[in-house]
């Protein structure tokens, strides 16, 4: 089905597991602040939805997206969190600014992961527009902040196991 007429935020066809006793940041750009605020509101969501609690959530806010890549690198240098969410919203401009940032921060993001060997979770936008940000922060297509959030329970969970 096209994404033009589903909620990508439709999890009641997987099992997610409980998060209760795991330990997660949420790392969230300031920047497209009205679409990164509706996803952190969505990853809180999704994580105390599945158990996890209040105190076991820490929120660290970073200038843009692309400093997502170091505040989730000194989250897991500094502490031992199970798994790490990171928000953010880049939208597509007139210059090519738009594809150097993508590209940066998915490959900085997994990075960290493999440095780390913990679940650095993408929960970036990567948009034409601030209408399609805004339909997957909390519209039309879900809260990608709640789908980021459930990635990082289940990751946490396996990673746990091995």
């Amino acid at each position: 089905m096209s994404s033009s007429m589903k909620n990508l935020s439709d999890f009641s066809h997987i099992e997610v597991g409980n998060a209760k006793d795991l330990k997660f940041a949420i790392v969230v750009s300031q920047w497209n602040a009205q679409v990164t605020g509706a996803l952190l509101d969505g990853a809180l969501h999704g994580l105390q939805k599945h158990g996890a609690a209040e105190d076991d959530i820490d929120i660290i806010q970073v200038p843009g997206s692309y400093e997502l890549i170091s505040g989730a690198d000194m989250a897991l240098r500094n502490s031992s969190f199970d798994a790490i969410i990171c928000l953010g919203c880049v939208i597509q401009g007139e210059t090519r600014h738009f594809d150097f940032i993508c590209d940066a921060v998915g490959n900085g993001l997994a990075n960290v992961a493999i440095k780390h060997n913990k679940p650095v979770i993408f929960g970036v936008l990567t948009t034409d527009n601030l209408e399609q940000a805004l339909d997957r922060a909390g519209g039309k297509h879900g809260n990608k902040g709640e789908e980021a959030a459930v990635t990082a329970i289940q990751m946490a969970l396996i990673s746990t196991r091995y």
